[in-house]
């Protein structure tokens, strides 16, 4: 379990350089987003990757490992977005995203280490593929999740649904750097 841990925090680390760089770049432009938009652009990741992955072709040339880390990143926007709802501004600082994006890359450890630990490691046995239809099947929950204003009936909520998505894109990016 400490190599998982390990592993985790590396990718994790590689996505918050990938943040930082666009946060200087862009800002924090995101910030407009509704979070039901945020999923959108998690299934558009993911929807490419599975179009890659069924077709082998790869026609815009960005990596999968690109699209991986984009959800993992856009995951905990969104998550800042459903969680930060006394965030006034539209614009943060570098700092506060950055701090924001620490603190809720820790609370997804803390759950991955907690499932993984349930579930006995059984992501390492997964296919790539596996994953990404989960990440698919939980962008589906989310939507009908957004579609009934948020509510479930017995359900986990959106945010368990995002950090389940940020963890299986971690899987997959552990697994395909270690093909």
């Amino acid at each position: 379990m400490n190599k998982t841990s390990t592993e985790y925090t590396k990718i994790v680390n590689q996505c918050k350089e990938v943040f930082i760089k666009k946060t200087k770049d862009y800002g924090t432009a995101w910030r407009i987003l509704r979070p039901s938009s945020l999923t959108d652009q998690i299934f558009i990741k993911a929807q490419r990757i599975r179009t890659i992955q069924e077709t082998g072709k790869n026609e815009v040339g960005e990596s999968i490992n690109g699209e991986f880390m984009a959800i993992v990143n856009y995951c905990i926007m969104a998550i800042i977005q459903l969680e930060e709802k006394n965030l006034v501004d539209k614009e943060l600082s570098a700092e506060e995203a950055l701090r924001l994006f620490n603190t809720y890359a820790v609370t997804a450890h803390d759950l991955m280490l907690k499932k993984n630990h349930d579930y006995g490691e059984a992501w390492r046995d997964m296919r790539v593929s596996s994953l990404t239809d989960l990440i698919l099947m939980k962008i589906l929950r989310v939507k009908q999740i957004e579609d009934n204003d948020g509510s479930t009936l017995i359900s986990e909520g959106i945010d368990a649904n995002y950090y389940d998505m940020l963890n299986y894109s971690v899987f997959s990016l552990i697994h395909l750097g270690n093909e």
